[in-house]
């Protein structure tokens, strides 16, 4: 008979899940979270940053997007300027573009380094990845790396009114002005590379191949992981030669 103060157990009662505990390997947790291999407080003293994916501003894209979340980078980039140890910034891009002003704020962090910084494209460096890729002091691309050059685009609702295509007007101008005075490209020749029809599928612009970019003044030269970090450390000692004699200066 069943009493009803009886309680029947499963023959193989359920096992506790084991506890999954978070990695507590510091490099592996800075992979997961930025993206970067190494922090300005590596004992290295050039600091490596990887703008990849799409640049992330303002907006929260989705989970599935490969992403570089601009409050990630900016505060990286002052601890970089802060450590006495590090002579050097890196920046290697493979971007397919993103937030404008998320981009141009990156662009105007690197521009205002005082620190050596160099720029490599690998893969691609689109959209507002252009200024972001001229912004060092000296910038490299891959010969199979491709940039493209094209008016700023609205996603979700534009309103049909004068002041936006004012507003959108601006912003372009801001673009243009910051890749025409970090480059050698000239502005006439970057609007006509950036108007031009009949090349993009559903667009206007242009994709220029490396040494396309390098042919246009766009990018200085064409080059890997090697000449471009040859060229930072030449960058460095030219500044250590720099700040010796200034030093000397100051003694005499």
């Amino acid at each position: 008979m069943f009493d009803e103060g009886q309680v029947y157990k499963s023959e193989q009662p359920d096992q506790p899940a084991p506890d999954r505990k978070p990695s507590t390997n510091p490099v592996v947790d800075t992979i997961q979270q930025l993206g970067q291999t190494a922090t300005p407080q590596s004992e290295s003293n050039i600091f490596c940053m990887t703008i990849i994916g799409q640049v992330e501003g303002h907006l929260v894209l989705p989970p599935q997007n490969k992403t570089t979340k601009y409050e990630h980078l900016i505060p990286q980039l002052v601890a970089a300027e802060q450590n006495a140890k590090i002579e050097g910034i890196m920046i290697v891009l493979n971007t397919v573009g993103g937030d404008v002003e998320a981009g141009l704020a990156i662009a105007e962090m690197i521009s205002s380094l005082t620190k050596p910084t160099v720029t490599l494209v690998l893969g691609g460096g689109h959209s507002i990845g252009v200024p972001i890729a001229v912004a060092g002091n000296k910038s490299f691309i891959a010969e199979s790396a491709t940039m493209t050059i094209h008016p700023i685009r609205l996603n979700g609702l534009v309103i049909g009114v004068p002041q936006t295509f004012e507003y959108l007007d601006k912003m372009q101008e801001r673009v243009v002005r910051f890749v025409t005075s970090h480059s050698n490209i000239s502005e006439e020749k970057f609007k006509e590379l950036m108007f031009k029809t009949g090349e993009l599928t559903r667009d206007i612009g242009t994709t220029v191949i490396g040494t396309d970019a390098v042919k246009h003044g766009l990018i200085d030269a064409v080059g890997g992981i090697g000449q471009a970090l040859r060229e930072l450390n030449l960058l460095i000692d030219q500044r250590k030669q720099g700040l010796t004699a200034e030093a000397g200066v100051l003694t005499q």
